[in-house]
């Protein structure tokens, strides 16, 4: 794409919600950042502080000076609706308590977000605010663009509550939030490291052209950007391979690697990492089989920025000591501290 294709945002594909804490920073904790494609709009109009006017007329009547100071930007007012009671994007959205229960049992938990409490009265439901993406696509002559497929939108810091009526009738329950969004320069990259423009999220919103956007996704999730270390040792058992690096990693169990630059060619290729043993170590199981004595080796392992699913993280036990985001007891040092568990026994 030498010059501007001129496509057209149609449709809207993901949203991305992701927890700040006091200085307006991402947080990246399980429950701290939510992906759904089920919302059915996100809308926001600029809204600006007219400039004074000052006109002063002489003694005749007639007008001597007359100046419009410009109007300026203050901020951008959002509305966001979902297409069903989502307890978890709501709780991240407006505060409250996620209500949560075990359908499995206490020695193999399952626990699953089941229901919302809104916020206490007195409570500042917005908390901390959110940082809010939306990808779109892009479209040219009827089709998706080939290259640069989707429009991403940044929302750095926005503040928003429940708004609208709530209504249990014969047919679908909405729900809408509103409130602003302004600039958060600590956005930066965002999560992953795809937001290639960290200056802009000074300013209240902005978008981009991008290759990529998180379709298919529907949950609580980690993120990472490019991970890159460096291989200093390698050996093979049967066909499980052992890769010794030159510092932390931070890979997971379930990455794809490329492993590539070694002069013990065999281990070269793209792997699922099996198991990290240590946070300078991990291990793949290669196509081939045979054992390699442990050697000193040169080489590179690569993970290209993605999400990690988020399989279940702990509930609180039963307490009247609730701390959650928008209350004036909320501590952002918490990685979990916005739910509340079922009381029930899985196993009666």
């Amino acid at each position: 794409m030498s010059t501007q294709d001129y496509a057209a945002s149609i449709q809207g594909v993901s949203i991305r919600v992701t927890r700040l804490d006091a200085a307006g920073t991402l947080l990246n904790d399980p429950g701290d950042s939510y992906t759904t494609s089920a919302f059915m709009r996100v809308s926001f109009t600029p809204e600006y502080e007219e400039g004074d006017e000052i006109v002063e007329k002489s003694a005749n009547g007639t007008i001597c000076v007359s100046y419009k100071a410009p109007d300026t930007m203050k901020r951008v007012t959002m509305e966001l609706a979902i297409c069903e009671p989502d307890p978890e994007l709501s709780q991240l959205l407006s505060g409250g308590l996620l209500l949560r229960k075990n359908l499995g049992t206490f020695a193999a938990p399952d626990r699953k977000s089941i229901g919302w409490a809104a916020p206490a009265v007195g409570d500042d439901p917005a908390g901390n605010g959110v940082a809010i993406e939306v990808w779109s696509f892009a479209v040219k002559d009827g089709k998706r663009a080939a290259t640069l497929p989707y429009f991403h939108w940044v929302f750095p810091f926005c503040r928003l509550r429940q708004s609208g009526d709530r209504v249990i009738e014969n047919g679908m329950l909405a729900s809408t939030f509103e409130g602003y969004s302004l600039g958060n320069v600590t956005f930066n990259n965002g999560l992953d490291d795809r937001w290639e423009f960290p200056v802009a999220t000074e300013r209240p919103y902005s978008y981009a052209r991008s290759s990529w956007a998180p379709t298919g996704r529907k949950g609580f999730y980690t993120w990472h950007g490019d991970l890159t270390a460096t291989i200093d040792n390698v050996a093979r058992t049967s066909s499980t391979a052992t890769v010794d690096t030159t510092a932390a990693h931070n890979f997971e169990p379930g990455d794809t690697v490329v492993v590539s630059g070694l002069t013990t060619t065999a281990l070269n290729g793209t792997y699922t990492i099996a198991t990290t043993p240590a946070t300078d170590q991990f291990t793949y199981t290669t196509t081939t089989s045979g054992n390699i004595s442990s050697t000193a080796d040169s080489g590179t392992a690569f993970v290209e920025a993605n999400s990690r699913d988020v399989e279940d993280f702990l509930s609180q036990g039963s307490t009247t000591a609730y701390n959650t985001p928008g209350n004036i007891n909320y501590n952002e040092d918490e990685d979990i501290d916005f739910i509340i568990a079922s009381t029930e026994d899985p196993t009666s």
